[in-house]
């Protein structure tokens, strides 16, 4: 009944809709709510050879549920590329759009990495870590086994203080967040900062099998680069002393080039009932995607790595 938490912007089809007198909500939506993540959208054993035959099935009892249900229209969200490919075939308009993501080429430590940048950000990220390290600041990284109820009521007051700060609604309960220490331990990462022995920030992380997922972060106040020392530096290091390849940050932000990330293109795919709406957005989604395409050719001239200088 909205589009809030899916990070794949429609309210401006919503507003068109709208204007014409015309219902956009009920939709439906394949997605992982309020994550951001390409993924597999269609629930299939790894081991069925005959894979597109299931999505077969699938895809026409959901259209088959919007037009009895009177959904405006189906919208899968982060797709991976075997689903992206079968959407795409099935003629189902795709999207694109822009992340950030920062990949270790095989690091051996954090100084391996600045190692590979152009010397102006690679000042510029040694002088943020410099300026946290003199105010002292401590830095925690605790894994879902080592945090204790305190870690997670503190943190929690972080995650929800940024929202009110946005005007945003935290999602979350402090029972989701807690519950993770016993149903996810090993996947479960908190990056706690103190200051004068008080915990004063935190951020939350997800692993994958090759990737750390950023997810959330707060903080009591306004402390210089803290952010980016939380958020970016530490979940790097993170990666490269365990041997992850990727770490994914979430979206937008495009501050985080100049620390090392480069742009990636995300992709949805979307069936509208409605066939005149159907024409103006397949018209928008090709306008949208020389856009999106023009853009990350821009930010490619801006990445912080020696080749690009």
């Amino acid at each position: 009944n909205n589009s809030i938490g899916e990070f794949v912007f429609d309210w401006g089809w919503a507003e068109a809709y709208e204007r014409a007198g015309r219902p956009y909500y009920p939709k439906l939506v394949s997605a992982i709510p309020f994550t951001p993540v390409t993924g597999p959208r269609f629930l299939i054993r790894d081991d069925r050879n005959n894979a597109d035959e299931v999505r077969d099935q699938l895809l026409s009892a959901a259209l088959e549920f919007a037009k009895q249900s009177g959904s405006s229209g189906i919208h899968f969200l982060f797709p991976d590329e075997s689903d992206l490919e079968y959407l795409g075939n099935r003629e189902l308009m795709l999207r694109c759009a822009c992340q950030y993501h920062w990949y270790n080429n095989g690091y051996e430590s954090f100084d391996h990495f600045l190692a590979g940048l152009n010397a102006k950000k690679r000042k510029q990220i040694k002088r943020e870590r410099n300026a946290v390290l003199d105010s002292g600041i401590d830095i925690e990284i605790l894994h879902g086994k080592d945090i204790t109820p305190l870690h997670w009521e503190s943190y929690y007051r972080f995650y929800v203080s940024t929202f009110y700060r946005k005007w945003g609604a935290p999602r979350f309960t402090p029972d989701f967040f807690s519950s993770l220490s016993n149903l996810m331990p090993d996947a479960t990462l908190l990056i706690m900062a103190k200051h004068n022995n008080e915990y004063i920030a935190g951020a939350f992380a997800m692993q994958g099998e090759d990737t750390l997922y950023g997810r959330h972060w707060g903080c009591t106040g306004q402390y210089r680069f803290l952010h980016f020392e939380l958020c970016y530096y530490q979940t790097m290091e993170y990666c490269i002393r365990h041997g992850l390849k990727k770490l994914d940050a979430g979206v937008q932000g495009e501050h985080k080039i100049s620390r090392g990330f480069v742009p990636v293109t995300t992709w949805s795919a979307h069936w509208i009932a409605d066939n005149q709406f159907r024409l103006a957005i397949r018209h928008f989604l090709s306008e949208e995607k020389n856009y999106v395409k023009q853009y990350m050719h821009e930010l490619s001239k801006h990445l912080a790595y020696k080749s690009i200088e």
